[in-house]
Parts: structure tokens; sequence; C-alpha cells
């Protein structure tokens, strides 16, 4: 049966800066790439350079059909579940979408396997082990809103393996987001400061009472909580005082390892039986009054974060936040507000938060529908979930880059982009490049596609993509127009 547009041809979200389509050599490249015609390729090229452009993210370019369950389930997994297999969807589409959101906040998160080359001494094996090791489980957990919760978590609370320097570190940290995803945010403060791979990003381990080094304290309070405006410098100082004292964890071990073969050159490097925090030196610690927030006299690290937790402002900062990954680019101040005090009230319990946040009734309003791009670790491990494709670590790690998201690896301390910022002229290209390397990895043959724009794309297409799908001779060509198409790549 042919497929039929429901709306005319269009996208949806905020206005970013205007950005040039995809060249014609661009385009006739991937075409040869992908072997499906440069009319497939230009359906990237055009459409997906213009949801970038959209005027609003009201519906009205869409028919959304979000007031049917099933569409609000799909939409719901698609946002907290790095998308889904057939399983998984028919699985939550039997349970409902209330049931499905009491499955994904009340089931414990699913340990990865254990990483062995994280007793590595000095942590130094390579980051590329890292990735592969978190994007297999991400293909093949039991709880992917796990996963993606983690995701959100390691993009705010930001480190990266080049400055931290010990991948052990940072798979500790890995294994922190996860199991303390849906806890108290307060403890979370608490654990992050003290977490290896952060006291080395931003220089804590290095800060003493007679040196105190702002860089956490800064970031503590901008990125992480509070937000900027809503502190001054001198609050900047006196927290430093007080958070210093902090050093990295003894290990239980050295070894001797050669790092210059050719020169026989040997190092002692540290090796960790089990994870650890940071340990508290009293000698290194401020001995003095601070006035911080308003508070004047002795402080300790949990002083410090007791302070912030009083502020109006963290509640607000941190529902914004999540509203921006998981809802709209453009929340309204009233939804944050309310959002906000929910939060505040739990005393910062992060799974109230997310269960405001998903069944608030702006999650599955018209206009939230397709209103967010996929990252590009979403829309690789959505392509691969629809392929069925469970072995997908390594090509996903490697082709992250290219669109702008390595893991363990944000561009600074910011954290990585979000919604229009994933999409121009080169990351299309390298979506196109992703979904012929996805096809092409799959060896044994491939699901059928008959449903696919239903299961994936909710039927609702643009006339471009109805055509092109229309007109596919084969499955591998209905799956590379079906994982490639603007619509795809919209949440």
């Amino acid at each position: 049966m042919a497929l039929r547009a429901p709306a005319p041809e269009s996208v949806v979200d905020a206005v970013p800066p205007v950005r040039k389509g995809i060249t014609r050599r661009q385009a006739l490249a991937a075409a040869v790439a992908t072997g499906v015609g440069v009319g497939a390729v230009r359906l990237l090229g055009g459409a997906m350079q213009n949801i970038t452009r959209s005027k609003t993210a009201s519906g009205t370019d869409w028919v959304s059909p979000l007031g049917r369950e099933s569409a609000r389930v799909m939409q719901l997994l698609r946002r907290t579940s790095f998308g889904y297999t057939q399983d998984q969807l028919d699985s939550a589409l039997s349970d409902g979408y209330n049931k499905t959101v009491d499955r994904l906040l009340e089931t414990p998160p699913a340990e990865p396997p254990v990483l062995a080359a994280a007793s590595t001494p000095g942590g130094r094996f390579a980051a590329v082990d890292l990735q592969q090791w978190w994007i297999q489980h991400m293909l093949t957990t039991p709880t992917p809103f796990a996963e993606r919760m983690t995701l959100f978590w390691h993009g705010h609370f930001t480190s990266d393996y080049r400055k931290t320097g010990n991948n052990t570190f940072m798979y500790w940290q890995n294994l922190t987001w996860r199991r303390m995803a849906l806890t108290n945010l307060g403890s979370m403060v608490m654990q992050v400061t003290t977490d290896p791979a952060m006291l080395r990003y931003l220089d804590l381990a290095t800060s003493t009472g007679q040196s105190p080094n702002e860089n956490y304290s800064r970031e503590l309070m901008e990125l992480f909580t509070m937000g900027p405006g809503n502190y001054t410098e001198e609050d900047v100082r006196q927290s430093a005082k007080a958070l210093a004292g902090w050093q990295q964890p003894p290990p239980d071990s050295t070894a001797t390892v050669v790092v210059d073969n050719a020169k026989i050159v040997t190092q002692k490097l540290p090796v960790y039986g089990a994870q650890r925090p940071g340990v508290f030196n009293p000698k290194r610690a401020y001995k003095g009054s601070v006035t911080y927030l308003g508070h004047t006299g002795p402080l300790d690290t949990q002083g410090v974060i007791d302070r912030i937790l009083v502020q109006p402002a963290t509640a607000t900062f941190i529902a914004s936040k999540v509203v921006q990954h998981f809802v709209t680019s453009q929340p309204s101040p009233s939804y944050v507000n309310r959002l906000a005090d929910s939060f505040r009230r739990s005393k910062y319990d992060t799974r109230t938060l997310m269960r405001a946040v998903l069944a608030s009734p702006e999650f599955t309003a018209d206009a939230s529908y397709r209103s967010m791009l996929k990252s590009p670790i979403e829309f690789m491990v959505h392509g691969a979930r629809a392929l069925g494709s469970t072995d997908m670590a390594k090509p996903i790690a490697g082709a992250g880059s290219g669109m702008g998201q390595s893991l363990f690896d944000p561009p600074d301390v910011n954290g990585w982009p979000n919604n229009a910022s994933w999409i121009s002229s080169n990351s299309v290209v390298e979506r196109v490049n992703y979904v012929t390397l996805a096809l092409a990895h799959v060896k044994s043959s491939l699901p059928s596609s008959a449903d696919a724009a239903r299961s994936h794309l909710d039927g609702v297409l643009s006339p471009r993509t109805a055509s092109l799908l229309n007109q596919a001779p084969d499955e591998r060509t209905r799956w590379f127009i079906t994982l490639a198409s603007p619509e795809f790549q919209l949440k």
C-alpha cells in the first residue's frame, strides 16, 4: 500500500543562524557511496537543512499524531531510550504510556559488564575502548533509560579523558552517573566534587587553603547547579577556599611500566582494584571563616553544597536543563517554574523531577511533536536498534567525531550543544554516511521494512519522503530512506 503524506513537507524547532545546504559535490559523493541515487541524498541535503530553520515548534507544520496513545508511547521511547527495538516497542505499546513511564523510572539500572582494561596501570588504555564499551551497553542493555540519563549527566557534569589523563577514572565516573542518575541532587553534587576524574579535570586536587584554585568553585555554581548571574566573583573566591583539601585517592599498588620502548624508560603507575572517591586532607584545607552566598563562618564541602541547595536558582536551573534535553529547546518560564517548585519540594529528588517532566501535558502536547533533534549518539544507536544490529559499537564510536559527539570527549566544560546545533552541512553528510555504513554492516537479511515508517516515523511523512519510499525498489533502499529521512532525525 502506498504511503501518504498527511501534511505539507516542513519542519520544526526554533530558528538558529541560517546554514548553507549540502553542496552538489557532497551530494554526488554521498550518492555514489550509498548507491541509492542523488535524489535520496538530496532528501537530506535540502529538507534536513530546513529542519534547523523552521519558524516555530507549534506543530502546525506536521499533523501531530500525539492524540493517539501509540504515538505518545513512541515519542516517549525516542526521547528517553535511544529509540527502540521492535520487541521493546511492542512491550511498551502493550503497557501503555503511564505504565511505561512507571517502568522507566522504577526499574533499577542494569550494570554494564566490567571493562577489563580499567585495571591498566595509570588508566593508560585507549579512549576508544571506553567509548565502545559504553556504546555496546547502550545497544544491548535492558534498561536504556538509565543510559539516556547517564548521557545527560555525562554532558552536564562534564569531564573529558584528555584533561583527566586516566581513563580508569573516566570509567568510574560513568559508573557513578548510572548508579546515581535518579537519586538526590545534593548527593550527586557531593559525588561529583570528590570524583577523581573531576578532581583532575577542574583542578580541585591541586587546590589548597593557602593557594585555592577557583576553577571548580566557579563551574560548580555556573554550570552544575545555579547558572550564571546567581553568584558573585567573591562567592567564587570564598567557596574555592572552603572546597580546598581534596586529593586523588591512593592506589592499591603501583606497577613499573615501560613508557618509552626506544630508550627503555620505565615509570611507576598507580593500580586500582576498586572504584573509590577522592580523599580529604585536613592539612591542605582552609582553616578560617568564609562569607559565601550570604553565610559567614567556617564552611566545609557539605556546607558549600547546602548553601547552593537553598538558593531558589538551583532547582530552576536544573529543571530548565532537563526540559531542554527531553521536552523542548524553548520552554516557557511558567513550565520550568512549575517543575522547579516540585523538584524543590521533593528535596531535589531527580526521579520526582523526571516523573513530573514525563507526566506533564507539555511533553505530549502537539507543539512538542518532532520539536527536537536527535544527538549523534541518539541517532546512531536508534538506527542500529531499528536494524536489529547489536554489534555496531565500533562503527558508532568511529562516526561520532564527524557528527560532533565523541563520548568522554565533549568540546569544553559546557558539554555538548543541543538541538539545532547538531546539524550543519558537514554533519548532514556524516549522517548519510553512517546510514550507509550501518546498512553495510548488516551481513544477514535486513528486518522487514514494510512497517519501518510506521514504527519509527509514526507514519507521519513529508511528501518527499513518502514519494521516495513508494519508489524504492528494495528493502535496503527503503531502510536507507527511512533512517536518512529528516523525520528520523527528529524526536
